[in-house]
């Protein structure tokens, strides 16, 4: 059985295969897979989401099954029931599952005790949909990733960590700038290193944003508070000044540089309203990278589980 957590779990080879599918499918939106006619995909949500549930609810349509949403007051996740028995439960009645959960080891004790493909649709430590959508959509601009410079500025989260591994399996080069004391998780540093040094990648991570936005194609941001740390905004307001991404940062990025945000946005915080909406900008397409990226992913997945 193959379960997607993390980036981690697949290897350059099919991220590519994916990418590549995730091209075909934007080009012919309404194309049903006969692998997914009548099946069903459950989201399983802890928290709320735009991006992440209309994209599996509209993708399974248009591939020619359907999603069903439950609320976190519906399954209460280990709190009202186990989460193994919660597993097992909805193993026997849908074909894959999609969690987006407060903690990451929830994931993984649901996807041990599952019996359909499991999907991660956002953990406290990874959030590996984002980063297949982030990658597809820098191949979509930018051509060749193994020539592609990203800058990832803000804080190390879950977001940065999957970016970490997309670029890492793809050949691209990447640097993040954190502020002391928020850089990338150890363990996804050393994940992204093992991958980067099979794919010739680099992936580096500092402390100062314009060295790492200089020369960039692409440059990346994320909220500095995200859902769940909102007792700690202040203390975070104050740690991020500097990793601001506005003009004056862009302007030390290649002048073709596109800029990317995984939304939702806090505007005049992370990013500034004349770079989110201006000409570099391709967030929204990024966005919408979203439904076709997670097109290819459940297709792959539904293809995997039958061999």
């Amino acid at each position: 059985m193959r379960h997607f957590l993390s980036l981690a779990d697949i290897s350059s080879a099919e991220l590519t295969a994916l990418l590549d599918a995730a091209a075909r499918l934007k080009k012919d939106r309404f194309a049903a897979d006969p692998n997914l006619t009548g099946r069903t995909l459950a989201m399983i949500f802890e928290k709320p989401s735009l991006r992440t549930r209309t994209s599996f609810d509209v993708g399974m349509l248009q591939l020619g099954g359907r999603g069903i949403y439950l609320s976190p007051a519906e399954v209460g996740l280990g709190r009202r029931e186990s989460i193994a028995d919660v597993s097992r439960v909805v193993s026997r009645m849908v074909d894959f599952v999609v969690l987006r959960v407060n903690a990451h080891e929830s994931l993984e004790e649901f996807a041990r005790h599952a019996t359909v493909p499991v999907i991660n649709g956002l953990s406290d430590l990874s959030h590996p949909c984002q980063g297949l959508a982030d990658i597809f959509t820098i191949r979509e601009k930018m051509g060749d990733l193994r020539r592609v410079q990203i800058a990832f500025i803000g804080d190390g989260n879950n977001v940065a960590h999957s970016l970490m591994l997309a670029a890492a399996l793809s050949g691209a080069r990447l640097r993040v700038a954190t502020p002391s004391g928020y850089e990338p998780h150890p363990k996804y540093r050393e994940l992204a290193a093992a991958a980067a040094s099979a794919s010739g990648a680099a992936v580096e991570v500092a402390n100062d944003p314009i060295a790492a936005v200089k020369g960039a194609d692409v440059v990346y941001t994320d909220v500095w508070t995200s859902m769940g740390q909102e007792q700690e905004y202040e203390r975070r307001r104050r740690a991020f000044n500097g990793y601001q991404v506005n003009a004056a940062l862009l302007a030390h990025a290649k002048r073709d540089a596109v800029v990317m945000h995984d939304l939702p946005a806090h505007r005049g915080e992370e990013i500034t309203d004349d770079v989110l909406d201006g000409p570099q900008s391709v967030v929204f397409d990024q966005a919408e990278n979203r439904l076709h990226a997670q097109k290819a992913l459940v297709a792959w997945l539904a293809r995997e589980a039958v061999r």
